[in-house]
């Protein structure tokens, strides 16, 4: 699994969100989102975007350029 799909569900989690509710959000099919978080496909950037705010994490953090997961850090 890559950082990106790893960080996308554990962060989904951590907002006690299902991946229907991210699909949803995001204007794409279930199955769409599901492929992003098995790591078979990735977000275009506006959705990848999109992720980030919704998790109030930086695009850096989802894509594992850095650890830490807070913005302007």
């Amino acid at each position: 699994m890559s950082i990106l799909a790893h960080r996308l569900k554990e962060s989904r989690n951590k907002i006690n969100k299902i991946q229907f509710d991210m699909a949803k959000y995001l204007g794409i099919t279930e199955s769409a989102y599901q492929k992003y978080e098995l790591g078979i496909s990735e977000p275009k950037i506006e959705n990848l975007i999109k992720l980030a705010d919704c998790f109030d994490v930086s695009i850096d953090y989802l894509t594992g350029r850095t650890d830490n997961p807070k913005l302007n850090a």
